[in-house]
């Protein structure tokens, strides 16, 4: 995508999640360096509070908050179903934003067994747990009723490359998307962040009572994203780079289908890959 000048040419909300600043390019192909604009990627610190008490500050793009606190509370296991939030009240100030976050009674009760300690959190999906068992804590195992054929891939991931908006600017978002058995996007959320981005895509997904689908993320498939996806009810998910050992075990064992290197013309299923070796 081409670089411009004029911050205005770009549609709302995009224009808001970044900013423009000089930087000096230097280039074999060039005789000098020359001087010019470059779009960066906000990052805003986003404080989530329950129930009155702060609980974990997020350094993410501050767009979709909602799905953010939706999707980042049922994949932390603050919450069980959407409804346990009933309400949401963004309050912004010099240093940040602020999600005052109302959930049930029986949800904050559960929230103060576990103290919790994850202020700057955007590389580490895990960081500040204090107990192993909050981590690797049991889920579901998922039911074996969507399927998408493996040869749709290489269409889902031109429709992501196209609708990634705020990574065509800035070149520093990842992103997560929701697809369907069809093999259309549906919906993407994108985020300075990886697990920030699919915590929003769940919150999406929550929120609109999505179904039926298969996630595809631009990143590795980690152990934290396999456990996002199982949270959300999700049977697939696809990743553009590879797995870890931890994300296919806890895959084999929530019957998620895993496939990453979703690459043009290619895809490696690690578990139960029946679920894409169809034909339509």
């Amino acid at each position: 995508m081409s670089q411009k000048s004029n911050k205005s040419a770009f549609p709302s909300p995009l224009k808001e999640n970044f900013v423009t600043a000089p930087v000096m390019r230097f280039r074999h192909s060039e005789p000098s360096a020359n001087l010019q604009n470059e779009y960066f990627a906000t990052e805003t610190a986003v404080a989530l509070v329950y129930n009155g008490i702060s609980h974990t500050v997020l350094m993410c793009t501050a767009s979709h908050l909602e799905d953010l606190a939706v999707g980042f509370s049922l994949s932390e296991g603050i919450i069980d179903y959407a409804r346990d939030i009933h309400d949401i009240v963004q309050v912004e100030s010099d240093n940040g934003i602020e999600l005052h976050i109302e959930i049930a009674n029986r949800c904050m009760e559960r929230l103060r067994k576990v103290r919790r300690s994850m202020a700057g959190r955007t590389g580490c999906g895990i960081c500040g747990s204090e107990s192993l068992d909050h981590v690797v804590r049991p889920l579901a195992s998922l039911l074996q009723t969507t399927f998408l054929p493996w040869q749709k891939i290489d269409d889902i991931l031109q429709q992501l490359d196209n609708q990634q908006n705020l990574n065509q600017v800035t070149g520093a978002t990842h992103a997560a998307a929701y697809v369907s058995v069809e093999g259309d996007v549906i919906a993407i959320r994108e985020d300075i962040g990886r697990h920030i981005a699919l915590d929003k895509l769940v919150g999406h997904i929550l929120r609109n009572k999505l179904s039926g689908g298969a996630i595809l993320v631009t990143s590795r498939a980690s152990f934290e994203m396999v456990q996002k996806a199982v949270s959300a009810g999700i049977e697939i998910l696809l990743a553009i780079s590879a797995a870890t050992s931890m994300a296919v075990e806890l895959a084999q064992k929530s019957n998620l289908t895993l496939v990453g290197f979703c690459r043009p013309g290619r895809a490696d299923a690690y578990t139960y890959p029946e679920r894409i070796a169809v034909m339509r």
